[in-house]
């Protein structure tokens, strides 16, 4: 059963027991100040990638640091959706979460 939490260290640790490290999809981060490309620049879309996993498709992500990472986490707000016993995450916005803890589990960020 999958399980949610906004907790650093219970991320951390479950990524970590999994091989998992903190990453950025390469085409949307940019640091640094200001702008680039019309876009604001800053760490990107989150990711934990699983470098050591058979099925892993990691060539387009950038490891990042855990700070930049709950950094970003926390900014945007989201929550960890993950199973305990596998690989299987997927971050979601913690009012998704709220709504799915109390039974909408269609409930998605729109």
């Amino acid at each position: 059963m999958a399980k949610t939490t906004t907790d650093h260290d219970e991320i951390r640790h479950w990524a970590e027991s999994h091989g998992g490290k903190p990453a950025v999809v390469r085409s949307t981060h940019h640091p640094g100040t200001g702008q680039k490309k019309g876009r604001k620049t800053g760490v990107g879309l989150l990711r934990l990638m699983f470098p050591k996993a058979r099925q892993s498709d990691h060539d387009e992500l950038e490891e990042i640091g855990w700070d930049e990472f709950f950094k970003q986490f926390d900014d945007s707000k989201l929550a960890l959706l993950y199973e305990e016993g596998s690989n299987f995450n997927k971050l979601i916005g913690r009012d998704t979460a709220e709504k799915r803890e109390h039974g909408d589990h269609k409930a998605a960020r729109h």
